[in-house]
């Protein structure tokens, strides 16, 4: 992948349970900062990037290495092309820490996200459990722990208003990332 000193246009990851608007907030991102979007769920099930499938969970088990491989090749066709990135997913861990000039953690508060997953058809074992893992800061930790703190940000997501401040906030970041980086 080119190095980060070549790269004229950040990489941002947004991340956070799953229903907080982590999908909705990265196209708008993508769209206003002229980044390209990449929906690492839609990656995984696109490539079949996952072995086997765990019922409880109603979910699959993610083959890392096969997705891992696959972005890789993504970022490095995105830098050569000056492009950067907004990926969207609900872990942040498995990804290498040169690739993200930015993280973006998006939290909602609980009644909402209750009511987010419900919505999607979410069985109780898999809306308990996302619902634990926001209460916890599961993946707020998580980010903390594999990225250098100063790039990880906590932004709340309970409305509209708060998607638009923080897609706000990004763009400014950006701008000023990119006068800082060329």
């Amino acid at each position: 992948m080119a190095d980060e000193t070549e790269r004229r246009r950040p990489n941002i990851l947004v991340t956070g349970t799953p229903g907080v608007g982590k999908t909705a907030t990265a196209a708008m991102l993508a769209e206003r900062l002229g980044l390209q979007h990449i929906n690492v769920g839609d990656i995984i099930k696109q490539h079949k990037c996952y072995d086997g499938h765990d019922d409880a969970l109603d979910t699959h088990i993610l083959d890392e290495d096969k997705l891992l491989d696959l972005m890789e090749a993504m970022f490095q066709k995105c830098a050569a092309d000056n492009i950067g990135i907004v990926a969207d997913y609900h872990s942040c861990e498995l990804f290498p820490e040169r690739w993200f000039d930015l993280i973006l953690v998006l939290r909602a508060n609980t009644t909402i996200l209750f009511d987010r997953l419900t919505e999607r058809g979410y069985n109780d074992n898999k809306r308990s459990e996302n619902m634990e893992a926001e209460i916890m800061q599961v993946v707020l930790d998580e980010a903390r722990e594999s990225y250098d703190v100063d790039i990880v940000q906590e932004l709340p997501s309970n409305t509209k208003e708060d998607m638009e401040a923080n897609v706000e906030r990004c763009r400014a970041w950006a701008e000023q990332w990119v006068k800082d980086n060329t």
